[in-house]
């Protein structure tokens, strides 16, 4: 009875939602973008409702353990659906939301099908544009300033990709040409339509804006659907406290080990000066990356520490329209995907108009050993590799194509930076690196927390960055701006490296270290807690 009814509400969840059923791999919907027009928002709540007390009426308890994870999972799913859609409402204040960007970009750049088959449903998404953006521009109201300001940037990004993209594409297939061209244009016209309407109202006011912050009592609970553990807010934070003065000790000893001197901050900033000396630039950083790879999955290999993959990785520049949020990404094909198709490793180049000191702070930052450990988070053994191996997993229904888990797909990355440098990646410059990340991720939580439910003020914010974690100044801005256009994603590096940590340091003595890293990633990417279910600890 249960899989019967977790296939009909995931395909629920997929047809009312294009971008999750082309993130999943399902392409039944590629025509489509996302409806928040306010009677299919409401439409959504009723069957988000309905599929929640559905899943109520299951008894969980008498599942077999794989299916009673599912419901588990799918129940924190619709559950977190919903609350997002009724408490959040992002898609009412947040232009970022109607960005088409990546869902154009999907069809461009995957060749999951025929190219037919794409530009078709290339076409129906162009031709709902205008419309989509007219839904926008009637359901935005109190836009935070912050994220106004990213929108133009992104949109006037997506009006590019769809200029410069579309072209190459009907060069495959021109008989299409009467069909998509219009609709490129008509897309086109409208994404710089929208991009105007955000700046006019910039220029309209100047101020401040409304306040970007969730405060405590939305954050809180943002913070439970998204992290999907028994830790309350308040023991995160203290945990982090914790962990950021056990790193401070540990990165003080290496700079030690590196340049001598006495174990204080000054010697970890010699130490990083250092190391911060030897950076790409805008030109060779793809090209690094890519070295990197391949050195990190020999290195996997050599070592024996997790079962490797023949999908391709493909690393490149971030598309313009997906920039201002993160340094990187992982885009990965989905659990649903029948085709064969790459991962994405995305880097974004500094933009073209910053100032050429902050250019060079931000490659100190992302310097040639720090990219070797980004290339461990982001791709090996880090997300590429643990994303490859959920694609994998084949249970009795697709909730976990659908459920993924941030914590653990975060949590796993971070754990995989620190078992690569334990097992000596990239010798000590790397651990270095490493360690910085580590106070990275742990104020990633702190700054979360801080900013949306205590008004920490920027100054402090960036004093925290700079002191505490030794970040450049260019880099602790972006995650300043990041702390403010998003919410509770930032938690999740510190909450799922504790708890993945913590399950991997139960291999039993009898198991090898790869045959249990295995089992840990063989069972899609559900949350930290529910994999200790999976596996028995």
């Amino acid at each position: 009875m249960f899989a019967e009814r977790a296939e009909r509400i995931v395909d629920a969840l997929l047809e009312s939602r294009p971008e999750l059923a082309s993130g999943a791999g399902d392409h039944r919907y590629d025509d489509r973008l996302p409806d928040w027009s306010a009677d299919t928002v409401a439409a959504d709540r009723r069957m988000l409702r309905e599929a929640a007390h559905a899943l109520t009426e299951v008894d969980a308890d008498s599942l077999p353990v794989e299916e009673s994870v599912d419901h588990a999972l799918l129940t924190a799913l619709v559950d977190r659906e919903l609350f997002e859609s009724t408490e959040i409402r992002a898609h009412e204040w947040d232009p970022l939301r109607h960005n088409p960007g990546m869902l154009l970009y999907a069809l461009l750049s995957r060749p999951y099908a025929p190219v037919e088959v794409r530009l078709t449903h290339l076409a129906g998404r162009l031709a709902a544009v205008p419309d989509a953006l007219a839904t926008a521009r009637a359901t935005l109201r109190d836009m935070p300033r912050i994220h106004a300001e990213t929108a133009v940037g992104q949109f006037t990004g997506t009006a590019a990709l769809v200029r410069s993209e579309v072209p190459a594409l009907l060069a495959q297939a021109p008989a299409l040409r009467d069909r998509v061209e219009p609709a490129a244009r008509a897309a086109v016209a409208a994404l710089a339509e929208f991009a105007d309407w955000l700046r006019a109202g910039l220029a309209a006011d100047d101020g401040p804006g409304p306040d970007p912050r969730l405060g405590r009592r939305r954050w809180e609970a943002r913070l439970w659907h998204t992290l999907d553990t028994e830790l309350p807010a308040a023991e995160v934070r203290r945990r982090a406290w914790a962990n950021l003065d056990r790193i401070t000790e540990e990165i003080r000893a290496a700079a030690v080990e590196l340049v001598g001197g006495p174990a204080d901050d000054e010697t970890v900033r010699r130490a990083l000066d250092l190391l911060a000396a030897e950076h790409p630039d805008d030109h060779t950083i793809v090209d690094l990356a890519s070295v990197t790879l391949d050195e990190a999955t020999d290195f996997v290999r050599t070592h024996d520490l997790v079962s490797l993959v023949e999908d391709p990785c493909v690393i490149q520049e971030m598309p313009e329209f997906a920039r201002g949020v993160a340094v990187a990404y992982c885009d990965s094909p989905g659990g649903l995907e029948p085709a064969d198709l790459p991962t994405f490793y995305c880097i974004a180049p500094t933009p073209a108009d910053w100032p050429a000191h902050r250019v060079e702070s931000f490659y100190r930052e992302y310097n040639d050993h720090m990219i070797r450990n980004l290339s461990v988070h982001e791709a090996m053994p880090g997300h590429f590799l643990q994303l490859a191996h959920a694609r994998r997993y084949a249970g009795s229904t697709r909730v976990r194509a659908l459920a993924r888990s941030g914590p653990f797909i975060e949590g796993w990355a971070v754990y995989a930076e620190e078992l690569m440098t334990t097992a000596g990646f990239g010798g000590l410059p790397v651990r270095l690196q490493q360690l910085k990340m580590q106070l990275r991720m742990t104020i990633n939580a702190l700054l979360d927390q801080l900013t949306h439910c205590e008004e920490l003020p920027e100054a402090e914010a960036m004093a925290l960055m700079t002191g505490r974690g030794f970040q450049e100044e260019g880099e602790a801005a972006g995650k300043w701006r990041r702390a403010l256009l998003t919410s509770t994603q930032l938690s999740t590096y510190f909450v799922g490296y504790a708890e993945l940590a913590e399950i991997a340091a139960v291999r039993p003595a009898e198991v090898p270290l790869r045959q249990w890293h295995d089992a840990l990633l063989a069972h899609g990417s559900p949350s930290p807690r529910h994999l200790r279910t999976l596996l028995g600890v």
